[in-house]
């Protein structure tokens, strides 16, 4: 990152300071050492690293296909393969250089107590912050089924609630009626922070076998065909959070700086860059030049006075 930028980059996230509003997603960067191996790629562009997707115990996940290219966008449905906590914790944690950006877990259970018990883990690690995946398409149990009520939402909020300290951050649904009422409910539940939104569920077909080309038979629509439904909700949850200083990552299709703008003046605080990283590893940095070029150009001090500046029709 070019140094005359990080004054007008630097964000304040639930108390931590990041030097990028870009946090990586869940699941694009494994558990942050994979786009380490990219040369010209430095965490030092990226406020924060959100770890894969991480259970009380190893998951194998789906079966193949798990990935499928789509119009504007991909479905995957990885099954949420992981270590297990244990692994997470003891071996891959202590490999992270914490002194280059912020980490954040990314916890997902099929059962409310598998969530507390994997956020109890975390608890007493090194992490900097805990994302609770309730909203993930691409499993049979827990996941959506949580991320679709908010009953069931405020539920897990509260349970994790009870057993961290850390900045907790609720990873929000776009497939359930009212995105906003459950943002409510977290909040009111003690969430810190929200995640908006996570995929849209999808499905891919092989016309000659007439099977779904997904092994899960559906999985998560991601990229920049779902952008337009991302900047609505993350507008949408805006009007909740704004009142109680709550936090939005703003996430789903970003693939440009004008994107990343555009979720900022949304409402979001950060943003989340995921499957634009697959095509272009190193669009972190062009996305930081191009904010800080924003602001330069309309007299703007830091990204923080972008956030929920949209003014309605």
């Amino acid at each position: 990152m070019n140094t005359d930028d990080k004054d007008l980059l630097t964000t304040d996230f639930c108390g931590l300071r990041f030097d990028s509003p870009i946090v990586l997603l869940s699941g694009c960067v494994g558990f942050g050492e994979e786009y380490t191996r990219i040369k010209g790629f430095s965490n030092r562009d990226v406020g924060a690293v959100c770890l894969k997707g991480t259970t009380q115990d190893a998951r194998l996940g789906n079966a193949p296909h798990r990935v499928c290219e789509t119009p504007m966008g991909m479905i995957n449905a990885i099954g949420l393969q992981n270590p297990g906590v244990e692994v997470v914790v003891s071996e891959i944690l202590p490999s992270l250089d914490f002194s280059e950006t912020r980490f954040i877990a990314n916890v997902s259970g099929s059962t409310i107590e598998e969530y507390v018990e994997v956020a109890r883990r975390f608890e007493d690690s090194a992490i900097d912050a805990i994302e609770i995946n309730i909203s993930c398409p691409n499993v049979k149990e827990g996941g959506v089924a949580f991320g679709n009520d908010p009953d069931m939402s405020a539920r897990v909020v509260a349970a994790v609630r009870a057993v961290t300290r850390k900045p907790l951050i609720t990873k929000l649904s776009p497939n359930q009626t009212d995105i906003a009422d459950n943002a409510r409910r977290c909040i009111e539940a003690g969430t810190d922070a929200f995640a908006v939104i996570n995929t849209l569920m999808g499905m891919a077909i092989d016309i000659d076998s007439r099977t779904p080309i997904i092994g899960n038979n559906q999985g998560g629509l991601s990229g920049p065909a779902i952008k337009p439904v991302a900047l609505l909700k993350v507008h949408q949850v805006y009007q909740i959070c704004r009142e109680h200083g709550i936090p939005i990552i703003g996430q789903g299709g970003i693939n440009s700086a004008e994107d990343a703008l555009e979720f900022l003046i949304a409402g979001a605080s950060a943003i989340g860059i995921g499957t634009a990283l697959f095509y272009d590893p190193l669009i972190c940095p062009k996305i930081n030049a191009g904010i800080a070029a924003y602001l330069r150009e309309h007299d703007l001090a830091n990204v923080a006075q972008l956030t929920g500046s949209l003014i309605l029709n």
